[in-house]
């Protein structure tokens, strides 16, 4: 008989196809995971779930007693009770390093955006109103030789400073929980503590995971240790920021603006200021959305569950100390 497995949300077609041959898939989208009758028993009886974006929380796991392993299909895992998983000697794995690049591509793409302002004069020209040539009220500001400024120095950060260094000569500063002297050497970057990275910055690329320590670590106060011309990217995820303090910034020009890929929620109320703010460029928590990169993650997603199925260990373990426990 196949073992039964619980996809949620976003596994790339081949890849279901695939497991769909190995094992007894059900797939679910953003369904109510409290109340949804389907979803539930399957929960009840799969021993694998592989996925993104699923609440795994500990209501959830006490409705999986067959439970071996937790598939996501991303490289941030907030959507985990790693330690309730851990506890119950269930498998949690993620995607690290195949999205480096493309999380880069995309934050590098927010700050050309946000600094040309890009979206905005796109609309006009596409909205009819460029009906003269355009004058300072439409300038933007310049990218190369300018400050950038890289909370969280980790492979997408070190990505993002490949390109700032040598595709734009900019001066790269860094705050992280410990040195980088890698970073140091060949991108000649300079560690900064956080307030000191804030006030010297023209560009604050926010690229850290969401920790009980980093969660609501912009806000009001930091914002206004930028410069008033420094333009905000946050590329990590919406709740590391304090959003109505942003908003706030934008509306008082204490910041010029800001290129944002997370949002505290998601998708965003329409009533949210940041969807009628110019200065704000926007774009719908897509860093890692090229058709490569998702189909790279799903399979490696893939490769972790059926290792997890069948007593092996998962290449990218979250919690390796289960593994040690089940040998």
């Amino acid at each position: 008989m196949k073992k039964k497995v619980l996809a949620y949300n976003r596994v790339e077609k081949p890849v279901l196809d695939q497991l769909e041959k190995e094992f007894d898939v059900r797939f679910f989208k953003n369904v109510d995971v409290e109340n949804d009758s389907d979803f539930l028993q399957w929960l009840g009886e799969t021993e694998g779930i592989i996925g993104l974006a699923l609440p795994v929380t500990k209501e959830l796991l006490d409705r999986a007693p067959n439970l071996k392993i937790v598939s996501n299909v991303s490289v941030g895992y907030d959507n985990l009770d790693l330690p309730e998983l851990t506890k119950r000697n269930i498998a949690a794995t993620n995607t690290p390093d195949i999205l480096t690049d493309t999380v880069a591509d995309t934050v590098f793409g927010l700050i050309l955006s946000a600094a040309r302002r890009i979206p905005e004069l796109d609309h006009k020209v596409k909205s009819g109103n460029w009906t003269e040539p355009l004058g300072p009220d439409h300038y933007g500001i310049d990218v190369h030789h300018k400050t950038l400024g890289i909370i969280g120095m980790g492979k997408i950060g070190a990505a993002i400073a490949q390109r700032a260094h040598f595709g734009f000569d900019m001066e790269i500063l860094y705050h992280s929980r410990r040195s980088k002297p890698e970073a140091e050497k060949r991108f000649d970057a300079s560690y900064r503590e956080l307030d000191q990275l804030l006030g010297e910055s023209d560009f604050v690329c926010l690229i850290t995971p969401l920790t009980p320590e980093t969660e609501g670590m912009i806000g009001k106060r930091e914002f206004r240790l930028m410069k008033d011309s420094a333009i905000f990217i946050n590329g990590s995820r919406g709740k590391t920021i304090v959003e109505s303090d942003l908003i706030e910034a934008l509306e008082k020009g204490e910041i010029a603006g800001c290129g944002l890929d997370v949002f505290e929620k998601e998708p965003m109320d329409l009533h949210n200021p940041l969807l009628s703010m110019e200065n704000a460029v926007t774009t719908p928590h897509i860093g890692s959305s090229t058709w490569e990169t998702e189909l790279a993650m799903s399979e490696l997603a893939a490769k972790n569950l059926r290792a997890g199925l069948s007593g092996e260990k998962p290449p990218t373990m979250i919690n390796p100390e289960v593994w040690d426990k089940r040998r």
